[in-house]
């Protein structure tokens, strides 16, 4: 289907789909997703009329939000990333104005608070150690994405990861915010020597710990496209290649997130895996 920012697409041209595993040697999956619809609604509150006749009143849906949080280390990671997305999203809910009647002059301000969001989840987590008597123990990575036709937000703090594919090629949109990534960039490892070095699981950067510093960026889509955000869970057994494979060959959102978890599962399923993918219906 040619790529049209003219034509909004429908709900029944959306594909999307989420899986979470816990993986084969973990005994917690500390993963978290979410996937949501960005809609104008009216809820009855109260009524004399039968409240069932209304299900759900909504002005359609504008966008959509995906999330991918991946708690860190063996202490309270997976209440560190369930935490922290309520509280984005709770963020998200409300500026519900913005999305509801979204013109595209309020594209700075909407990426603005998308990012707010994070660094609100940043401050929950905090303040949850504060109360705690802690002075870490509680944080996550989060790769978020909100899709407002024709643009995608991307907000992502940690090593979590979102790809797009388009024209066949799988492009990386999102930075490993490790040690590892971070000698290279000052030249003191080269790429090779990054991707085989024990750092590249050592963040520099995630909600909830000393620094959170979150990268941001705006897209343009195309109908073609298709994104997908997933833990390391997966990268650290499925290649680029072989997402790219995946994603070049989908019919379907729901099989190809299955397969995709199968495969890093297959390969030995060392940590919890997670896998969102969403694309357009040609």
């Amino acid at each position: 289907m040619p790529s049209s920012p003219d034509r909004r697409p429908h709900q029944s041209d959306i594909d999307v789909h989420g899986q979470t595993h816990r993986g084969l040697v973990r005994t917690e999956n500390q993963d978290h997703f979410l996937i949501a619809s960005m809609e104008k609604a009216l809820r009855v509150v109260t009524t004399s009329l039968d409240p069932g006749a209304f299900n759900t009143l909504t002005g359609g849906s504008r966008g959509y939000l995906f999330c991918v949080a991946d708690g860190v280390g063996s202490g309270d990671g997976r209440r560190a990333s369930s935490t922290a997305l309520r509280a984005i999203v709770q963020h998200v809910t409300a500026f519900a104005n913005l999305y509801a009647h979204f013109d595209h002059a309020e594209e700075e301000r909407f990426a603005s608070e998308l990012r707010a969001g994070v660094l609100h989840g940043h401050e929950v987590l905090r303040q949850q150690l504060e109360a705690d008597g802690q002075k870490s123990g509680l944080a996550t990575t989060l790769t978020m994405v909100a899709v407002l036709w024709p643009h995608a937000f991307l907000v992502h703090v940690g090593d979590s990861r979102c790809y797009r594919l388009r024209d066949g090629r799988l492009e990386l949109l999102t930075r490993d915010q490790t040690l590892a990534e971070a000698l290279k960039d000052d030249g003191a490892l080269t790429q090779p020597e990054a991707d085989r070095s024990p750092l590249k699981h050592v963040l520099v950067s995630a909600l909830g710990s000393t620094e959170a510093t979150p990268q941001t960026s705006v897209q343009e889509c195309r109908w073609e496209d298709v994104m997908l955000l997933c833990t390391d869970g997966l990268t650290k057994h499925v290649s680029d290649e072989e997402i790219a494979a995946a994603l070049a060959g989908l019919t379907d959102a729901e099989q190809a997130c299955r397969d995709l978890v199968a495969l890093a599962l297959e390969r030995g399923g060392s940590d919890n895996v997670t896998v969102v993918i969403g694309r357009l219906r040609n």
